[in-house]
């Protein structure tokens, strides 16, 4: 039986503007298509982790809409799929924005993937661990004798999810400011030199992620991120040091699965 041969790959030299766009569409197929499998695979779990979401509380939470438990079971899947995808998420982006890495210089890929896991879930802890209970107690300890507090189920696990998710996400900071010194965009200098530009900018961050307006809550935010953005600096430092090209390169010159 004849062998059969596979196409050959265009040089990346070679490669046209289309060729770029075709990757690049390949690649957010494959981390879309991660997310459709995870979020499936979330189902499963979605019971223990509604659980789990509601304990800071510490009481069942109010439904109102017999489609209501549903929504938030699907809100809970999708975002569970999200955090399970984000190996593969990372790695198509980070394959396709740091281009035409020689050899040796590949293992940034297999560091940068896992080091995106463990901030995400570190960002992820210290949001339901540290910042909710005292961002739940504050808010429902509002007149308390005026008030009566039942949570709606609605309004409750999209808070909590939204929360957690997101801070989850910003504590990959640094390795978002590497991949961007990576390839030229930013130097540790320049991230040193506008460092009130960037308190100025985590505090917009931390404002928009966190629940209530006292600004205890705010601080407990801001403080991992100014830690995150210290160490962001020096691992910029570290990026340009290992470049072997000072300028931003081709993104379609693209790592190969």
């Amino acid at each position: 039986m004849a062998r059969i041969k596979n196409k050959p790959q265009k040089p990346e030299e070679e490669m046209s503007l289309w060729d770029h766009l075709g990757e690049l569409r390949d690649r957010v197929f494959k981390a879309v298509l991660a997310l459709l499998v995870c979020t499936l695979a979330g189902l499963i779990f979605a019971e223990p982790v509604l659980q789990f979401i509601i304990k800071p509380y510490g009481e069942q939470v109010l439904v109102t809409s017999p489609t209501e438990g549903l929504t938030n079971v699907l809100i809970v899947s999708l975002t569970l799929g999200a955090s399970f995808a984000m190996p593969v998420i990372v790695y198509q982006l980070l394959a396709f924005v740091m281009p035409g890495l020689q050899p040796s210089e590949k293992k940034w890929i297999f560091i940068g993937v896992p080091s995106a896991t463990v901030l995400f879930l570190l960002g992820a802890a210290f949001a339901y661990f540290v910042m909710l209970p005292p961002a739940i107690a504050f808010l429902t300890g509002i007149y308390p004798t005026v008030f009566k507090y039942q949570l709606k189920l609605d309004d409750y696990v999209p808070f909590v999810l939204g929360i957690v998710f997101w801070l989850g996400v910003a504590f990959q900071m640094p390795l978002i400011i590497f991949v961007m010194a990576k390839v030229g965009i930013v130097s540790a200098g320049v991230l040193a030199r506008q460092w009130r530009y960037a308190v100025v900018i985590i505090a917009i961050i931390a404002a928009m992620i966190t629940p209530t307006p006292d600004p205890i809550n705010m601080s407990i935010v801001m403080a991992p991120l100014l830690i995150l953005y210290v160490m962001s600096i020096g691992l910029a430092a570290l990026a340009r040091r290992k470049a072997t090209t000072p300028a931003l390169l081709d993104p379609g010159e693209s790592i190969k699965d």
